[in-house]
């Protein structure tokens, strides 16, 4: 098995902007601390779409952007212009692919399109993130019948073609875009008219019942310690977003008491960890204003730079989410969070620290988790629409959610 140190896992930080201005690709390392066919079928097909609500649930009722904003009109516009180029060129072949490398990426292309149905509550954008969901989960396998697996057991998974981890189940790959998956289906849960209408429900349940059992118990049973509590912040708070939301939709009181405990474990007593390690335990005051999070990537750890932007990401997507679900954090830790962006990773156009303190050269590519933070400040999401760096649907459609949940802020909803 490959076990790479903390600074190797760094070292596999990917930086490619995809053609079409896909997403810019910030990989970690394949499995990170690593210590360690049968096929199921799903609704939808490889390039179809989802038969569409009537009229009534085609878009949500339009509200007044706050002033100074772009509208989510203007946002889909510019969504628009990217989708069909990104569908076809990437996001469709990777949700087809048998390697789950492909999944990694393809994360984006769900919560893009996730985020602007959101904004909009347009049905096209649902459709397209379930047809990617419905092609990955058809071309799950047996595990037994990977050549190569190192589990060969009888749960359902993919093999990743990704030269360092050829022929493995990678469960950093599968968390990674999984936690996106679990968030569409919340989508559908928490939506009556989606809920209760026969196409969309018979899809919720598949896709429930798959994802309880082929994502979460999978890689539970196989090894929580190893392959849940992960080694760092980011490749933890995928499962803890995972977690979150299954609590939220599972019909089974025992599942959902699993789930809260992992859940609560990585907030706050990582099991393997010791000392309380934990999500909550991280953060310190910043070191540049006393009034934003600064925290380190691993457990226990303080020293600076401490968490790299790019996989910081992680973190914010779920963070962001716990807040607004009423779980652990608060919009008093969102309030040191936007602070954290705003005045020490992106202190003024065109600099970008590559770490939580602000120090060395980054990117700005903040797509993943970071944007979302602008939908809870109307002068960091001004901000964003000044912003050239990840200009793609992932960007476009969580811009826009942005700017539909201040409106509805701004309306008293």
């Amino acid at each position: 098995m490959l076990n790479f140190s903390r600074r190797s896992i760094r070292g596999f930080a990917l930086f490619s902007l995809m053609s079409f201005s896909l997403p810019l690709v910030v990989a970690c390392g394949p499995q990170g601390e690593l210590d360690a066919s049968g096929r199921e079928t799903a609704p939808g097909n490889t390039e179809g779409s989802t038969p569409e609500l009537g009229a009534q649930q085609s878009a949500l009722t339009p509200l007044p952007t706050p002033s100074g904003l772009r509208s989510v009109a203007a946002w889909e516009t510019l969504f628009l212009g990217n989708w069909n180029a990104e569908h076809t060129s990437s996001f469709l072949p990777m949700s087809t692919s048998l390697d789950s490398w492909q999944f990694y990426n393809l994360a984006y292309g769900i919560d893009g399109n996730t985020a602007m149905y959101r904004a909009t509550g347009k049905t096209q954008y649902l459709d397209r993130a379930l047809l990617y969901v419905n092609n990955v989960v058809n071309n799950a396998r047996l595990s037994s019948s990977l050549s190569k697996s190192q589990f060969k057991d009888s749960y359902l998974g993919w093999a990743s073609a990704r030269s360092d981890t050829l022929g493995q189940e990678v469960p950093l790959f599968e968390s990674y875009c999984w936690r996106y998956v679990t968030r569409l289906l919340r989508v559908i849960r928490e939506t009556p008219e989606l809920y209760n209408n026969a196409t969309y429900r018979a899809q919720y349940d598949k896709l429930l019942a798959f994802s309880e059992k082929n994502m979460f118990e999978k890689w539970y049973k196989r090894g929580a310690n190893s392959y849940i509590y992960r080694v760092n912040t980011h490749m933890a708070s995928h499962w803890a977003y995972i977690a979150m939301d299954l609590s939220r939709m599972t019909t089974d009181a025992n599942r959902k008491a699993t789930y809260l405990t992992v859940f609560n474990n990585i907030n706050r007593h990582l099991p393997n960890y010791g000392n309380n390690a934990g999500l909550r335990g991280q953060m310190r005051a910043s070191p540049v204003n006393s009034a934003a999070y600064y925290w380190n990537d691993s457990w226990g750890l303080t020293a600076r730079p401490g968490q790299d932007v790019a996989h910081g990401n992680g973190v914010m997507a779920y963070i962001v989410e716990a807040r607004d679900a009423g779980m652990e954090w608060t919009s008093d830790d969102i309030g040191k969070f936007v602070k954290t962006l705003n005045s020490v990773i992106w202190p003024s156009a065109g600099r970008y620290g590559n770490y939580v303190d602000g120090s060395g050269g980054g990117t700005g590519w903040f797509n993943d988790g970071f944007i979302k933070l602008g939908r809870y400040d109307a002068n960091l999401q001004r901000r964003f629409e000044t912003l050239n760096v990840g200009n793609n649907t992932q960007f476009y459609g969580n811009a826009a959610y942005n700017v539909r949940k201040l409106s509805e802020a701004a309306a008293g909803m």
